[in-house]
């Protein structure tokens, strides 16, 4: 089992990927906006890994990005059809649909911007809300080069992390704390989410007459 995880083996696998050409390494990072339980931070990695931090993250990003845009497309035209409509009824989805609408980018590129959070919920509710298409653009392609930068960062250089433990154990901190503070996060904003839907919901009644 050591062998397996030995620099040799690693840096052998890198090669074997890096064969199939760079349009495997946009191709990942795409397909997994269609289907979210593949994991995104281990193609950014292998994508540094292999081609280098600017070819890896320009690939990665790119990917990441049009699949991202290519999910809330989909969902915004097709989102309200009738095979959609168990998704749009569902209390939880009303009410960050309600949130995103009403807090607009900063939320949106927080949450894009940290690697262990939920984007394709995001993507979704995104496409369901009124949010303009060239605004959800930039704020995708700015939150992901934040998150897809980072971890290429980490990854580009896999030799050092093998060699320099102290870099090594920096990295580990660094992926650890991004996914404490995106759990925080996700549990912040599901407050503030629940907390405006009350708001809008009281307001509604004391509309009515």
């Amino acid at each position: 089992m050591s062998d397996f995880f030995s620099m040799e083996n690693i840096v052998e696998l890198t090669q074997s990927y890096r064969a199939f050409g760079p349009i495997i390494g946009f191709l990942l990072p795409f397909f997994e906006a269609f289907l979210p339980f593949l994991p995104l931070f281990v193609f950014v990695f292998a994508n540094a890994t292999a081609y280098g931090l600017w070819v890896g993250f320009l690939l990665s990003w790119s990917g990441s990005v049009v699949g991202a845009y290519a999910v809330f497309l989909v969902i915004r035209k097709y989102g309200r059809a009738r095979f959609m409509n168990f998704m749009t009824r569902h209390e939880k989805v009303q009410k960050l649909i309600h949130w995103v609408e009403r807090n607009g980018f900063g939320p949106l590129f927080l949450l894009l911007c940290l690697p262990f959070t939920p984007s394709a919920l995001v993507n979704l509710v995104a496409g369901l809300s009124n949010i303009r298409k060239h605004y959800y653009l930039l704020t995708v392609m700015a939150g992901k080069f934040v998150m897809v930068f980072t971890i290429s960062y980490v990854g580009y250089d896999l030799r050092a992390l093998f060699t320099q433990p102290i870099r090594t154990a920096i990295v580990i901190l660094v992926i650890v704390l991004l996914y404490i503070i995106g759990k925080i996060l996700e549990k912040r904003l599901h407050k503030k989410v629940e907390a405006d839907f009350r708001l809008a919901s009281e307001e509604r009644k004391k509309r009515q007459p």
